[in-house]
């Protein structure tokens, strides 16, 4: 099979022919037809974020079940699934509280390079190994991963498209839903217009919200921004976002999103609201980056948390997302700005960076 490997940071991923791994218990095989193009996977690229290399990134995906493991009883071959990039163990304390996507299992191997089980599965033809990311490497023709991470769907939606709920769009919807639990008539502030803050502006719109504030420094991405849901938008590169936030809004957004991973806009989304406000981190900053921020507005009760794929648990979510989209509630169409082939995937990066797309997405012959 095809797929795209990191072998030296910041330098193009390679497309090339490794072997197709097999799965072990409670693990499938996945035929993919699509996977998402996310700034996750560009913070190995960049050495933001450490991982072993070589690597085959990808975290996105969805396909068709080719095989199963022993001991897997929730999809079949042929079922159609989307990929989760967090699976679950369902035994740790905080899948025993109903939270499978801090999984104190799966969370510390996301970056390590193995699967669940802590082997790796993926192969050169020579028999070099290689490493996972996100225990799915879904930039290939075909990945295993954890039975949890798997997500059937029906096979009359078009599965190149489903992709996009893997992770982007499921964090977006789901840190305005699950995690900050906005409600009707809210002001809220995002910063970042790429996928993952435009799906938070169209989550915020269904609430309704009253005042959705897009922020970023790309005119292309607010204008992309007003067509997600944004009632106003901020151009940080001009303006000074919170000064800005703070006089639309008569003191202060009742909830801001950082949805970058930068540490200045996650410092100015903690400043963004008012007494008693919520500030939500979705971006994922580098690993030996730090935030500063003013201790003061803690005592007058302002929260600041994060949120792990917008604190989805994909069994329910996906599909209320997906039930969504069927009904016409969920700009899916819109939200794929492109397409690309796996042999494009190094085009599809340069896009993302320059601001042109919603979501890209790698589709497989």
């Amino acid at each position: 099979m095809k797929a795209a490997i990191l072998y030296e940071i910041n330098q193009p991923l390679k497309v090339e022919a490794i072997e197709i791994p097999r799965p072990a218990t409670n693990e499938i095989l996945v035929k993919i037809k699509a996977v998402g193009v996310c700034h996750t996977d560009l913070h190995p690229i960049k050495g933001d974020i450490p991982v072993p290399l070589p690597i085959v990134l990808g975290h996105e995906g969805a396909g068709i079940v080719e095989e199963i493991g022993e001991g897997v009883t929730t999809v079949q071959p042929g079922d159609h699934v989307v990929l989760f990039p967090a699976p679950a163990c369902g035994r740790c304390i905080c899948c025993a509280t109903g939270q499978p996507y801090l999984c104190m299992v799966a969370g510390p191997l996301l970056f390590a390079g193995t699967m669940m089980d802590g082997t790796k599965r993926l192969k050169t033809p020579d028999g070099k190994e290689l490493n996972s990311f996100f225990l799915q490497s879904s930039f290939a023709e075909y990945s295993v991963v954890h039975e949890t991470a798997a997500i059937k769907v029906d096979k009359d939606l078009p599965i190149e498209k489903m992709a996009a709920f893997s992770c982007g769009m499921s964090t977006g919807l789901g840190m305005v839903r699950n995690t900050a639990k906005v409600v009707p008539g809210s002001r809220v502030a995002i910063f970042g217009c790429g996928g993952v803050g435009l799906m938070a502006m169209w989550s915020a719109k269904l609430v309704p919200a009253s005042m959705i504030i897009g922020v970023d420094k790309i005119a292309g991405k607010l204008d992309m921004a007003k067509e997600f849901g944004a009632t106003h938008v901020i151009d940080a590169s001009r303006e000074d976002p919170v000064e800005k936030i703070i006089e639309l809004t008569g003191g202060g957004a009742d909830y801001s999103f950082e949805c970058i991973g930068n540490v200045k806009a996650m410092e100015q989304a903690c400043s963004a609201v008012h007494p008693g406000g919520m500030t939500v981190i979705a971006g994922a900053a580098g690993a030996d980056e730090k935030v500063c921020i003013e201790a003061l507005p803690f005592v007058t009760g302002n929260i600041v948390m994060g949120t792990v794929g917008g604190s989805t648990i994909p069994s329910v979510d996906i599909p209320k997302n997906i039930e969504l989209y069927k009904k016409g509630l969920l700009p899916l169409d819109k939200f794929i700005s492109r397409t690309y082939a796996l042999e494009e995937i190094n085009q599809a990066f340069e896009a993302m960076q320059k601001g042109e797309v919603a979501r890209s997405i790698v589709v497989m012959d």
